[in-house]
């Protein structure tokens, strides 16, 4: 079973002339595990995983799985807004040797709370794998309420956390303290990470550590250790680079700064287009402030 503990990064897919970037992508999940991730989270919302073909999807799934080479977890993004394609995505890559599964609450149909009960009970069952959910209204119109996440724990023990993206910290609260200790709350904004861990969260799926994995590493594991002082210096820190990390869509900014880093280059793929010149500038004002040099 995977801790759900510490700093998970949603590590960007890297393209090259339009198409998937294999060698950057195994320099990205390294750097990763060189430098104090607790897991990668590939073909999420910040890995453009709406654009890859499902050939491209689970090449992107192996290659991260090899790169890892069990050094840290392999969860990938998985669902769309149809149960049944969701289902068979599962059950594919359930097959990869991946540690865990992230299920994003279906887009674009606007399910009821009811609809999202039962499209989680038909990924839950198609899997052994550790689910854990994720809500992000903002991506999929719709908010899915602590007592239908919670419920579902209750019938599903292979669901064991929920990337909470809302915004909302009661809704945080409700969850955790309707939570038994086998499920797990992480933080899916990374301006809340820190103030969400204040209310029982554990870590946080992270953008921002794209390009700063030691640093939100370190954030996590100054409060998980009870070192509050440099949990909040270290959030504080990070706090003016992670606003300017969503100046425009994610990942449209990150992976500009990756680049910057040597990760990979700044491509991201339509309808999603390059950072536009104003706001490179500041992202490479922030990256300076926060001490973020070019990789070795």
């Amino acid at each position: 079973m995977i801790k759900l503990e510490g700093c998970f990064t949603a590590i960007v897919t890297p393209f090259r002339n339009g198409k998937v970037d294999f060698e950057a992508l195994k320099k990205i999940v390294r750097f990763q595990v060189q430098n104090g991730a607790s897991g990668v989270v590939p073909c999420g919302s910040t890995g453009e995983a709406a654009t890859l073909s499902p050939e491209e999807y689970l090449a992107v799934i192996k290659t991260a799985v090899t790169a890892a080479g069990g050094r840290i977890p392999v969860i990938p993004g998985v669902g769309t807004n149809s149960t049944s394609k969701s289902v068979e995505m599962v059950k594919k890559v359930s097959a990869l040797g991946v540690d865990g599964l992230l299920a994003i609450v279906p887009y674009y149909n606007k399910p009821t709370q009811e609809g999202m009960k039962a499209h989680f009970a038909a990924v839950a069952g198609a899997t052994k794998l550790p689910i854990i959910l994720y809500n992000i209204p903002g991506r999929t119109g719709v908010n899915m309420l602590p007592a239908t996440a919670l419920g579902l724990r209750k019938k599903f023990l292979n669901i064991v956390g929920i990337k909470e993206a809302s915004g909302l910290l009661d809704q945080v609260s409700e969850l955790i303290n309707g939570a038994d200790k086998g499920f797990t709350v992480l933080s899916g904004d990374d301006s809340l990470t820190l103030p969400m861990m204040s209310v029982g969260a554990r870590g946080v799926i992270s953008v921002a550590s794209n390009i700063a994995p030691a640093q939100v590493s370190s954030m996590c594991r100054f409060f998980l250790d009870g070192n509050l002082a440099g949990a909040l210096r270290a959030h504080h820190h990070l706090f003016p680079l992670i606003k300017t990390l969503f100046v425009e869509t994610n990942p449209i900014p990150v992976k500009y700064a990756a680049s910057l880093l040597g990760l990979c280059l700044p491509e991201p793929r339509l309808p999603l287009t390059p950072l536009t010149p104003k706001n490179r500038a500041k992202l490479k004002k922030s990256l300076a402030a926060a001490g973020i040099k070019r990789c070795s």
